[in-house]
Order: structure tokens, then sequence, then C-alpha cells
């Protein structure tokens, strides 16, 4: 007998009005606003478009962009994993300290998470006047960005396969160490390919967050045009001079990939859930 619960059909006045209420709400405050951002960015032709991307600053901004997703993201990942891991597999005293460390940065404002770095790392902070004697800098650079984005992305990686890794348990590791295979071996043939999908889909969170971050990247950045813009910054830096087509230009840019993310998303859900289908059909 399948026990699967099934969806039900969409047929009462009530439920069509429901779903019609909630398309209209998404299309006004995300489709709209989406919409805006790509037929501002091509208001002036297409030409006008390409020209804007000319600019050698946007171009600093968008290296610096992909820069720190790609030092920030893999960190994270492999934060998330072993904290996952940690926290799923194991009990130890301090686990509960440790989620709530975890979930912190999803409670606090992104410019207090940039505050804080300023608060240690600033020329007056408490390493601040130490560090400058030595010559390292890491406020209005790109350190200072990397820890902004790193304690605002944090928790999404881990987030992900804590939920999952607590479900599966600890069983088929157990069995794996039973049989002789060592840790590294065990986390590589058994606990990451139980968790990949889910892995991979915190990575694609953890990722479009990183390259979206403002609030703490703007206390940290400095806003120095050409070193330490990264492209949300830029945008901003770009509206403010009145320069709207490279401005959305930019921003549609940011959008594009937000939609590649989303899509990504999609399919790797679609991908999970067709698999553990299989899984338990088998």
């Amino acid at each position: 007998m399948n026990l699967t619960a099934q969806p039900r059909r969409i047929d009462s006045p009530l439920s069509l009005l429901l779903v019609a209420a909630a398309l209209i709400w998404l299309a006004l405050i995300i489709g709209a606003p989406l919409a805006t951002v790509f037929v501002e960015a091509a208001s002036k032709g297409v030409s006008a478009f390409a020209e804007s991307f000319k600019n050698p600053d946007t171009w600093a901004a968008i290296r610096l962009t992909l820069l720190v997703a790609a030092i920030a993201v893999p960190l994270n990942a492999a934060f998330g994993l072993a904290a996952a891991w940690s926290i799923a597999k194991f009990n130890f005293r301090g686990k509960s300290l440790l989620l709530t460390l975890i979930d912190l940065p999803l409670s606090m404002s992104p410019v207090i998470s940039g505050l804080v770095w300023v608060l240690v790392f600033g020329a007056r902070g408490w390493f601040g006047p130490m560090l400058e004697a030595g010559g390292v800098k890491i406020i209005f650079a790109l350190p200072g960005i990397l820890l902004g984005t790193i304690l605002v992305t944090v928790p999404l990686v881990a987030r992900e396969l804590i939920p999952l890794m607590a479900e599966q348990g600890a069983d088929e590791e157990l069995a794996a160490v039973t049989l002789g295979a060592g840790g590294w071996t065990t986390l590589r043939r058994v606990t990451i390919p139980n968790v990949r999908w889910a892995l991979l889909h915190g990575v694609l969170l953890c990722n479009a967050r990183a390259m979206g971050e403002f609030g703490a990247v703007s206390v940290l950045s400095g806003h120095i045009r050409g070193l330490t813009n990264t492209l949300p910054l830029h945008v901003e830096a770009l509206y403010n001079d009145y320069d709207f087509v490279g401005a959305f230009a930019a921003a549609s840019l940011l959008a594009g990939l937000a939609i590649v993310t989303l899509i990504a998303k999609t399919l790797l859900e679609r991908l999970g859930v067709s698999e553990h289908t299989r899984a338990n059909e088998a």
C-alpha cells in the first residue's frame, strides 16, 4: 500500500483565490522590482548597456566580488561540514552554545557584523594600533571585507547540513570504522556522499549571499573605488553619481547571478528528491 501523501488539487474557489493573491503579491514584491532592473539597464539601448561595462571600476568591483566569494565560500563550506558533523554525530559539552553561535549572525544586522571587526581591528580597536605599527591593514582592505562576508554567511552551509546529518544518524560511519576505515576515508566515502546535495545547496546559498552582501562590506570597505568596492557597493556609487544606466547594468549582473543561483538550487532539489525516491523504492 502506498502511504505517500499526495498533494490536493486546487479546485475550490477559496483555494484559487488564495493562490491568485499569493501570485499577485509575489509579482508586485519580487517580479516588478526585478523587471525594473533589467528595463532600466536597457533603457538607452544595448550599446549604452555594453558601454557601462567598459568602466575599469566596474571590472575591479566584479573581480573583487568574485575573489571574496571564491575565498569565503570554500572556508564556510569546510566549517559548515565540520560543525554539522560534530553537532549531528556526537554529544559533547557546549553543543548548545555552538549551535547558538552558528545562528548568531542570522539574528544580527549585517552592519553590526561589520562593525564588530572595526572594533577589533580598526585604528582605535583592540588590535588596530599593533597591526598598524606592523604595517598590516585589515579594515578598508581585502582582509576586512573577507571577514565581514565570512561572518554573515557562516551559518548557511551548516544549517543546511545539521538537520540532514541528524536524521541520518551515525550508523553508517560506525560501520565504516568497524570495518577498518580511517577518519578521512569515512568522511570522503560515507559522510560527504550522503549529504552532497544538501552541501551543494548550502554552498549555492552561501555564494549568492557572499556576492550580494552590502551592509557588512559597506562598513569594512572604505568605499575606495577600484580597490575595495564590491559590486553591490559599486551599484550604489554609480547611482549616487546619477549614472543610472551603469548602476542598473551592474545591478542586472547581480540579478542575473541570483536567477542562475535560483535555477541551480531548484535543479539540485529535484535531483536530491529523485535520488531519495529511487533509494526508497530500492
